[in-house]
């Protein structure tokens, strides 16, 4: 315990700054993320310059992770280095968050090269720490933690101006759901470091007895790298951050060629049910890789002279030596006109003569778009399927220039196999035109910003898309009846990489699910029997709300980009991004606004902005509007949540601080954090005052609601249907 380690005259110093006027808060985090030292109250000499503040106790110089994992056996070792700058002698407790779920089999925690003694502590004794805590310091924020067990040990002095190395390792055993593996780094305690880390990075080495299917981070952007079927790595890192979320993997196992997995979640306080299907296909197997004909149609106009061309040839010459064996090519080349290496497609044994035509193009002249698209979708096969690669800089200049004109025509020669892949390189391409071909066609558009290499952005995509295995895919769930699935449409299946589909589900249960496609014309079916949606509220997959949330946001911003601002979509937008504190281009009031937490002031919102779109209509070309382009088609398939942003409540910025905790989204307003699902102008709220013995309680029978509680004491939360407001004593 806690009170066991300090002397009384230490205690009672500590009793005695937590309890003054001045509300100094002294929880630093000794590593500002995965774990909290308890600083003892610092003897200053001759006195401490006013309040210890969170974070003014150590600075974190790095933060690096291995995690080993063989046969859901996980090994952490953590490897830190802490510089103490202040002028007192920093020491305390050391308190460990194990994750959810983890049983800790080893712990071991060496100082400067000494190893400590460490205790485990049940998370009964852990939420008797934390209590005595917050009773003593008036500081809600170890509540976080309860409902999990922690590991305690004592720090030893870091001098002043002294650094510290500390190493930690323990061992867990990871526990398989339904073929899903999941292992958490605690590195969500933004609350306890008020400066960023210089530097952080996790690496992740794993491998399986069973065959490994998808790789899938909720959290973080890693890189992933699967050698064979039961070996990967993957990693992050990044420097100058606070994080604000946990590190979490995913991994699935699976006999079958395609896995399939389900995640599934019910919001406590809304009932709503919400669900991810993870299908990946085998690395290895004996899958068969559907042929496929590829059409790169390249602008050699004037304005791709130079660098832009000889990289565009590049990244055609990649994807031409990177043909499978059954494929065949073509390759157009446009500007004033159109021009083709052969009439006909040809079999990829041909592509090396190709690449060679392709070194000795051109650039000069106007941009055809729409003839050199009509000639592409004249070469398609309706036999097979067809990848149409696009390259521009530009818009069109030559022939048809009217961009809804060039749409109806490529969707009237156009015909279901057809997959465009548009690239737009530089600001001066016409986002309308491009992204509007992309949804007419199935594919998807990225944008090669200035800086950025033409050869690179190519490369890896058709890294990701050169062998189809499974293509028109089409899923069922049997019973469940599901809702708002995205990506809307489904793309095709690829050897490589992994489908990561979510949506909404009403009620839960065990069902089959069939995913559908075609393999060279021929139809296949994948069954997926006793996979079970979730029926009771809450759990580990707290993080789905928001995922599903950036990506409808996206999807209906798109639309309301490219056919005009439906008044419907646009309100969608706004409540959504009120729910789920998703910061849009209609929603900077998300954080100025006071009453934007009621159903009025959404719908002034988004009837002000309707009105505004109509009167100024949006610019389809420049860096402004390639910018919008490329955030809403990245929001619509991403595969972590929408970053939260807003202003900072911890140094009384004059708007609205967001916080995201799980599924929850909480506002500051007037110095109250209130959950964005709760208006606050009908509300009549259950009063509990903080610190009382009713608090205590209340934390105790609601641990869900802990990490809400941890912003503060005065709070407004939702639970079953009825609102509490923790306000000050």
């Amino acid at each position: 315990m806690l009170a066991e380690r300090l002397t009384r005259r230490q205690m009672t110093t500590w009793m005695a700054m937590s309890a003054a006027a001045l509300g100094a808060v002294a929880i630093p985090n000794l590593a500002g993320a995965d774990g909290v030292i308890i600083v003892d109250p610092p003897q200053c000499d001759p006195a401490c310059p006013g309040p210890i503040r969170v974070g003014d106790q150590l600075v974190v110089k790095s933060h690096h992770v291995e995690v080993t994992i063989a046969n859901q056996v996980a090994s952490t070792r953590i490897d830190q280095v802490f510089l103490n700058p202040n002028d007192w002698v920093a020491e305390g407790t050391y308190i460990f968050p194990v994750p959810d779920g983890a049983t800790v089999a080893k712990f071991t925690m060496i100082v400067d090269g000494q190893e400590i003694e460490a205790t485990v502590l049940t998370a009964d004794q852990a939420a008797a720490i934390y209590d005595q805590i917050v009773r003593s310091m008036r500081d809600p924020a170890l509540l976080q933690y309860v409902g999990q067990n922690a590991i305690q040990a004592s720090v030893f002095p870091i001098q002043p101006g002294a650094t510290s190395e500390v190493t930690i390792t323990y061992e867990q055993v990871l526990t398989a759901e339904q073929g899903l593996i999941r292992y958490v780094y605690p590195l969500n305690t933004e609350q306890f470091s008020a400066q960023p880390l210089e530097s952080v990075s996790v690496h992740v080495d794993a491998t399986s007895a069973d065959p490994i299917r998808a790789i899938y981070s909720p959290s973080h952007a890693v890189g992933v790298s699967q050698d064979s079927e039961t070996h990967f790595v993957a990693g992050w890192e990044a420097s100058n951050v606070l994080p604000t979320d946990d590190f979490t993997l995913i991994y699935t196992v699976a006999q079958d060629q395609i896995g399939a997995n389900l995640l599934s979640f019910i919001d406590p306080a809304t009932a709503e049910g919400f669900f991810m299907l993870l299908a990946a296909p085998g690395i290895g197997t004996d899958l068969a890789v559907v042929t496929k004909d590829v059409l790169i149609v390249l602008d050699t106009s004037g304005s791709m002279e130079g660098e832009k061309l000889s990289q565009a040839k590049q990244a055609v010459s990649y994807v031409l030596s990177h043909l499978n064996s059954e494929d065949r090519f073509g390759v157009i080349e446009f500007s004033t006109g159109v021009r083709f290496y052969d009439q006909q497609l040809r079999p990829a044994g041909e592509a090396l003569a190709a690449i060679g035509w392709v070194e000795n193009l051109q650039s000069t002249g106007g941009t055809d778009i729409n003839a050199a698209l009509l000639q592409a979708m004249a070469m398609a096969d309706r036999e097979r399927p067809t990848y149409v690669i696009f390259l521009t800089d530009g818009l069109p200049t030559e022939g048809e220039v009217e961009s809804t004109v060039i749409l109806a025509n490529v969707g009237a020669a156009s015909n279901a196999n057809v997959r465009l892949f548009s690239f737009g390189v530089g600001d001066d391409v016409d986002t309308f035109l491009l992204d509007s071909l992309v949804q007419q066609e199935n594919g998807v558009s990225t944008y090669v910003r200035p800086g950025e290499r033409i050869d690179q952005e190519v490369s890896d995509f058709y890294a990701k898309v050169g062998s189809p295995v499974l293509t028109d895919l089409a899923l069922s769930f049997g019973s469940i009846q599901v809702q708002e699935m995205y990506p809307n449409p489904l793309p095709d299946l690829y050897a490589g990489s992994q489908l990561a589909l979510v949506g909404q589900y009403r009620t839960g249960g065990a069902t089959t699910v069939t995913l559908s496609g075609a393999v060279n014309g021929a139809p296949t079916s994948y069954i997926y029997d006793q996979q079970a949606f979730a029926t009771s509220a809450g759990g580990a997959n707290d993080f789905l709300p928001r995922l599903w949330a950036t990506r409808k946001i996206g999807y209906l911003l798109t639309q309301i980009r490219l056919n005009g601002e439906n008044p419907e979509l646009v309100q969608a937008v706004v409540d959504l991004s009120v729910r789920y504190g998703i910061v849009t281009p209609y929603t900077s009031y998300l954080i100025t606004e006071d009453d934007i937490l009621t159903q009025e002031g959404r719908s002034r919102v988004a009837e002000d902005e309707v009105t505004s779109a109509s009167q100024a209509p949006a610019e389809t070309s420049g860096g402004a509007a390639v910018d919008k382009a490329a955030n809403q088609g990245s929001m619509s398939t991403s595969d972590q949540a929408a970053p939260v942003t807003g202003g900072d409540a911890t140094q009384g910025g004059s708007g609205n601080a967001i916080k995201v905790i799980g599924s929850r989204t909480y506002v500051l307003q007037n110095g109250v954090w209130i959950d964005t699902a709760i208006d606050p102008s009908k509300a009549q709220p259950t009063k509990i005052v903080f610190l009382s013995t009713d608090y205590f309680t209340f934390v105790a029978m609601h641990p869900d609601l802990a990490r809400a509680l941890a912003l503060g004491d005065h709070v407004m939360v939702l639970s079953g249907g009825t609102v509490y407001e923790i306000v000050p004593s």
